[in-house]
């Protein structure tokens, strides 16, 4: 799937599928092309060239069976400050074709999953931001749509409403029958709420990622501060297959291949008569992933095809 607004290429050949049950997280720097990608799957774009599907519905030729099948919850909530919270999400399954007792079913359901009993009658304006934001995904939900969208679920709030809005996202999660995108500015929300993570640069796919998978196949990351002839206890470390680089102040930092322990780091330090006084190890963050694809040129590797599914 492809967009152009004139001669400015805004997404070029994206070739993706998002399968039931995953939650996919959408990052980019400004200008990658998220906001187009979210406006195309919402209805709000049609694309200049290839596919887009959501749930079997070609999104140009059945646009409005399409739509049908989406939840979107934009960055600034959508919500009438006039309406009661009751009232605004009984206007919206309405909105959505929804009729007679399953519209009342529908509202007492979402109102529970989302925990907004204690507001459901007041009028939206008077709502916090937490519970603002909590009442528009609870209109995205209240038809059960099959995919939903969220553009930055988080921004704006403070750390509890945050960790609030991070554990429903979670909760949807665990329920597995839902298709999820969540675009956010802030890495930690997707790492914390998402099965994979699409990165655009430049309208393009920079990197596809399961998160889980990327952490394990990634690099082992060691920083040592040590005493004692650091150059033979390197030489030892690169002959076990590690990267090692030493540093003046008696530190030293290794990438660890799988197969080495940490055990065996410590025991290589004392033959060579060196003492470890401090260890940090971490492996490749989200960040790390994230860095990584905005540095590399990846563009060529996904011009294979012109199908968008959801």
């Amino acid at each position: 799937m492809s967009k152009r607004y004139g001669s400015t290429v805004a997404l070029a050949s994206l070739d993706l599928e998002i399968n039931r049950g995953e939650v996919f997280g959408l990052l980019g720097p400004n200008g990658s092309g998220k906001t187009t990608f979210i406006r195309l799957l919402a209805g709000y774009l049609l694309p200049t060239a290839g596919r887009l599907e959501i749930c079997g519905c070609d999104a140009v030729e059945q646009s409005l069976q399409a739509r049908r099948r989406i939840g979107y919850v934009p960055e600034a909530a959508p919500v009438y400050g006039y309406m009661r919270v009751r009232e605004f999400l009984t206007f919206m399954a309405r909105l959505r074709g929804m009729t007679g007792r399953a519209v009342a079913d529908a509202v007492d359901r979402v109102i529970a999953a989302l925990a907004l009993q204690v507001v459901a009658d007041r009028p939206t304006r008077t709502l916090s931001r937490g519970f603002r934001q909590r009442t528009a995904i609870a209109q995205a939900l209240v038809h059960d749509p099959p995919v939903v969208i969220l553009d930055e679920p988080t921004n704006g709030l403070d750390p509890m409403a945050r960790q609030r809005m991070i554990q429903t996202i979670q909760e949807i999660r665990k329920e597995g029958s839902i298709r999820m995108l969540i675009s956010s500015h802030l890495l930690r929300d997707i790492d914390q709420t998402c099965d994979e993570a699409l990165i655009l640069k430049n309208g393009r796919i920079a990197a596809l990622c399961n998160i889980e998978e990327e952490r394990r196949s990634h690099r082992n990351f060691i920083e040592l501060e040590t005493i004692g002839p650091m150059d033979s206890f390197a030489e030892k470390m690169r002959e076990l297959g590690c990267e090692c680089a030493c540093f003046p102040d008696g530190r030293v930092k290794l990438v660890m291949p799988d197969n080495i322990a940490a055990r065996d780091l410590y025991a290589t330090a004392a033959q060579q008569g060196v003492e470890i006084r401090r260890m940090n190890q971490r492996r490749d963050s989200l960040e790390d992933i994230f860095l990584r694809a905005m540095d590399s040129n990846m563009e060529s590797e996904w011009k294979r095809g012109e199908l968008v599914s959801l």
